[in-house]
């Protein structure tokens, strides 16, 4: 079979060539689309739960909350392993799925079951899903802070993280979400601005109220009720009670209860009502210097260099729109890394090329024939990234970085060679050139002679590769890319050896000798002459 091959492949130069165009043009639309990135991502398919119990101590949150929620996922189709942590007024469930089970179906079954769970938790705590991000899913960080000379900053450290985590919240954060494949955008650091009602105790007892009953009435004077509609003229005019309150002024206002002089004791006799910051659970700091951190967190399954390049632009548009001395300064860029790891790997690959075509040159000892075997590696590349493309692997430091350039001209070392030294023979032997004819079937024999054990070396190199490809989970999602793509490059150096490099060697290779190196090789084979020779002779 292999031998018709090669005979059908030498007969049929212009459609070989042809083919390789094809390749050519297939490989680099391939290339182009190839999904980079630094590292695989090995996360596997997870879906959060997370619970906010204000008030609870980790013990009631285990058993009111963590437990409730696990009792009612337990047998959701695909479902391998549950894992939960409580933690004062927080419970945090993550639920592994079996590989290969899509997320948003996983995410749909856990979001039915919720709805039965929460009739079982305390009122007032409900469950959300996390968002759908993996463990690399975070790709941009980002900081706020005020210039040194910026123009009327807020003098009070508290007032400066007020103002800068209501940029960062408001200003920032809504317009980072927009940009495709972003599905969260968190912060850290700052002050939460809030309207802060503190109570006196002493007087609240004193007007027969409780903390309750203050903050009940704080509530129902805090809020919108809808009227109806009155037609009047052919006009609808909105009838409704504007109750919603935004300025500590006005809470302070709201009427608690009347006196018996008939005066309404406020809320403002009973109680200090300022601006002030919430209660903090986390601080950022840059050079020392407290700041408020952005954070851009990536869908999952998304380029992280295509997202990570549109967030950065996105942000350049931000910046030149923010207050007066305040900046944002980038302080980390998944693309940056992105880039630096893929200019490394290009450029290991570059010298290896580099590397591989002058020790082809020196030991073929002719420039055509060490191009022709050149030729396989960059085509063999091309063929990868197809298959890649087609497979959905990723170009990244492990599948990229295990190309082994020896492998791959391997085959067209061995073809090469040999039609070089059977061209180089027959033409000593006739003293002059040689006819395209009498090139012709040199070189198919020569391709007979060495094609079996050729096609055989690479098939048994492939085949090392395929129990890479039965791992699972995160060994699998580590090196199944390494296997798949160096898969896919022997293949596509397989396909080469036996199409193109045969043809190139009957257009380009005319059997021309090179003294030097000839000479070279001539007593290094009477050296492994009498070697083998000994050795055959004291075989034991």
């Amino acid at each position: 079979m292999i031998n018709r091959i090669l005979e059908m492949v030498l007969g049929r130069r212009v459609l070989v060539l042809t083919a390789t165009a094809v390749l050519v043009v297939v490989g680099s639309w391939s290339f182009l689309r190839l999904p980079i990135d630094a590292v695989p991502d090995i996360t596997n398919v997870q879906v959060q739960i997370n619970t906010r119990a204000e008030g609870l101590a980790p013990e009631e949150v285990e058993h009111l909350v963590t437990l409730p929620i696990e009792l009612e996922m337990g047998g959701i189709p695909g479902l391998m392993e549950t894992r939960s942590g409580s933690r004062v007024g927080l419970s945090q469930i993550t639920l592994t799925f079996r590989e290969g089970t899509d997320i948003f179906r996983a995410r749909q079954l856990v979001a039915e079951r919720l709805i039965a769970a929460r009739e079982r938790l305390p009122q007032g705590v409900s469950p959300a899903l996390a968002p759908i991000i993996t463990g690399l899913g975070e790709i941009y960080y980002y900081s706020l802070d005020y210039a040194p000379d910026a123009p009327n900053p807020p003098a009070d450290p508290v007032a400066r993280l007020l103002e800068l985590r209501r940029i960062q919240d408001y200003q920032i954060k809504p317009q980072l979400r927009t940009v495709t494949g972003v599905t969260e955008v968190n912060s850290c650091g700052g002050n939460e601005r809030q309207i802060q009602v503190l109570a006196d105790p002493e007087k609240l007892r004193m007007t027969g109220m409780t903390f309750k009953e203050l903050a009940e009435v704080i509530e129902e004077n805090t809020e919108n009720a809808p009227g109806n509609v009155v037609e009047r003229e052919g006009q609808q005019v909105i009838i409704r009670s504007l109750g919603r309150l935004s300025t500590p002024k006005q809470i302070a206002a709201i009427p608690l209860k009347f006196r018996a002089d008939g005066r309404p004791l406020l809320v403002g006799d009973v109680a200090e009502v300022k601006a002030g910051a919430g209660l903090r659970s986390n601080a950022a700091s840059r050079n020392g210097r407290e700041v408020v951190i952005g954070s851009a967190l990536m869908l999952a399954g998304e380029n992280s260099r295509t997202v990570a390049r549109a967030v950065h632009a996105k942000i350049n548009e931000i910046r030149v729109k923010l207050p007066p001395g305040v900046i944002l300064t980038t302080e980390y860029n998944r693309s940056d890394l992105v880039d630096s790891t893929i200019s490394t790997v290009g450029a290991n690959l570059f010298e290896g090329g580099i590397l591989v075509m002058v020790v082809l040159f020196g030991m073929l000892g002719n420039w055509r024939a060490a191009l022709i075997v050149a030729s396989a590696i960059p085509l063999s590349m091309l063929f990868a990234f197809t298959g890649m493309v087609k497979w959905g692997v990723s170009g990244n430091l492990m599948s990229l970085g295990a190309i082994d350039f020896g492998l791959i001209v391997d085959g067209a070392v061995v073809i090469t060679e040999c039609v070089s030294r059977r061209l180089a023979e027959q033409r000593t032997i006739l003293g002059r050139s040689l006819s395209r004819t009498e090139r012709m079937r040199i070189v198919l024999g020569a391709c007979h002679e060495v094609g079996r054990p050729m096609v055989f070396g690479l098939v048994i190199i492939t085949v090392v590769y395929l129990p890479i490809l039965a791992l699972t989970g995160t060994e699998g999602k580590m090196f199944r890319p390494m296997a798949l793509t160096v898969i896919f490059a022997l293949s596509g150096a397989l396909v080469l050896t036996l199409t193109l490099i045969p043809v190139l060697c009957s257009l380009f290779l005319d059997g021309e000798s090179h003294g030097r190196q000839d000479a070279i090789f001539a007593r290094i084979q009477a050296r492994y002459r009498r070697l083998l020779e000994w050795s055959l002779r004291h075989a034991r």
